[in-house]
């Protein structure tokens, strides 16, 4: 919806409609590349598998990964999601093939991918907040994909949040609570929303700290 406002915005003016200055659709165009840029690096870093056949990829889980494995690191990833302390939760999470870094703190209810959790990579002291979901799979109709994700240092993500496959998130970088993150954030920015985009701080230097206070 914002890059519709801003093309319509950018039209020549007609029935009162402001014109935007060479200046701003440079910028808008900018950030309109940069954005697909994003999206095409994290579709560039997934693995595909086709899954021919009647059903769809989920059908044949089964014969994709161990069925024993994926019960024991569900089991493993319940415990992580409920218990209250985070030396066991990044002592259990790395017995799992997470890549866990100093002083990771994890959210209760924070779920890391169940069926590829060693694709997982957290830097140190990052924040995964309440419930948030890092997945590093996506079952399709007619394949599977596959993509690590990776959280930088001191990156905080959002309560209720999801990261997708194939997902880069930088050091320092925010991500606002209940936001789908379908594209690579970089250093020491904020995004929020679904799917999530660059927050206009607006110059007031406080929309980064309500993105970090949501993600507890």
């Amino acid at each position: 919806m914002r890059a519709v406002s801003r093309f319509l915005y950018c039209l020549p003016e007609t029935g009162g409609v402001p014109p935007a200055d060479s200046d701003d659709a440079e910028r808008d165009t900018a950030d309109t590349a940069d954005g697909a840029d994003d999206a095409d690096r994290r579709h560039d870093r997934l693995q595909r598998h086709p899954t021919p056949g009647a059903h769809n990829s989920l059908w044949g889980w089964a014969s994709i990964r161990s069925p024993l494995r994926v019960t024991i690191t569900y089991l493993v990833v319940w415990l992580v999601r409920v218990s209250p302390s985070l030396r066991l939760k990044n002592w259990l999470l790395r017995r799992l093939g997470v890549t866990v870094g100093t002083g990771v703190s994890w959210g209760l209810e924070a779920t890391p991918d169940v069926f590829w959790p060693e694709l997982i990579s957290v830097g140190d002291h990052a924040i995964i907040g309440y419930d948030a979901t890092l997945l590093c799979h996506e079952f399709l109709q007619d394949e599977y994909r596959l993509g690590e994700v990776v959280v930088g240092e001191r990156a905080m993500i959002g309560a209720g949040a999801t990261v997708l496959p194939g997902v880069e998130i930088g050091d320092g970088a925010q991500v606002a609570a209940n936001s789908l993150v379908t594209r690579d954030v970089p250093p020491g920015a904020t995004v929020a929303g679904v799917p999530a985009e660059p927050v206009d701080r607006g110059g007031d230097g406080d929309s980064g700290d309500d993105a970090g206070d949501a993600g507890s």
